[in-house]
């Protein structure tokens, strides 16, 4: 696993990443070089095959964790994105602690879960099915999405559940959930995710968030978030070249 991820994770390390959207390996190439700890790979919204997602953790070549946030909490998906050979899987949208019972019972092979056997990129192809099977459980990084208002007042019963690795808030489908789309700079966002947050430090469990920029990753890294997702790849790269057509053209 990339730098021991989910050790790091447990320890609260600040593990800055990236949202991987763009179906483009080289990108991904050339982010992975940079020094980012993960890539937040989107299957939600981004326009990813699973074919793509798979070049792109080839393309990583280890430098970095490659978590894949799944297209819903699915088992068909998750046992499909599982044997990608992803390092962790981010689970969108849950509200509900009987939803993240369904989650880790389809990310773990029994006795602990139901996640079926097979052989893919994870288990080398079928050369190491039975090695990966002793040890894919307690290796696979599983973080579950709190981005409803329905799931923040679950939040205490939500955490309660044991297995999962991190929370993980998502602000823009959260402040939309509370009939302020897009708005996540609105008080009552802000006290909400801040509930989750306060819930999940009292209980020591690694809670991240996404922002859009470093303003905002240096406000969750002093916050105390642990896993912060900084950015998004099709956004940095007009962003960049949008500032230098700027700067050429004002001369």
């Amino acid at each position: 696993m990339a730098n021991n991820f989910k050790q790091r994770l447990k320890q609260k390390e600040t593990l800055i990443g990236i949202v991987i959207k763009l179906p483009c390996s080289e990108t991904a190439e050339v982010l992975s070089h940079i020094g980012f700890d993960w890539f937040w790979i989107d299957m939600e919204h981004g326009a990813l095959s699973l074919e793509k997602v798979q070049l792109i953790m080839q393309a990583s070549g280890g430098r970095c964790a490659n978590l894949v946030r799944v297209p819903w909490n699915d088992a068909i998906w998750i046992k499909r994105v599982l044997d990608t050979g992803c390092d962790g899987i981010i689970l969108p949208q849950v509200k509900t602690p009987q939803e993240v019972k369904y989650a880790l019972e389809a990310c773990l092979y029994p006795p602990q879960g139901s996640r079926s056997i097979g052989s893919g990129r994870a288990q080398n192809y079928g050369m190491s099915v039975q090695e990966y099977l002793k040890t894919a459980n307690e290796n696979i990084v599983i973080i579950l999405q709190i981005e409803h208002i329905d799931a923040v007042k679950n939040i205490e019963s939500i955490i309660d559940v044991p297995g999962f690795d991190a929370i993980l808030i998502g602000p823009f489908d959260l402040s939309g959930s509370m009939g302020v789309p897009g708005q996540i700079n609105h008080p009552d966002v802000h006290k909400a995710i801040n509930s989750v947050k306060e819930a999940c430090f009292q209980k020591n469990i690694p809670v991240g968030i996404f922002t859009t920029d470093s303003k905002g990753a240096i406000s969750a890294k002093e916050a105390g978030y642990s896993l912060i997702g900084a950015g998004v790849d099709a956004v940095y790269l007009w962003k960049s070249a949008k500032q230098t057509l700027e700067e050429i053209n004002s001369i």
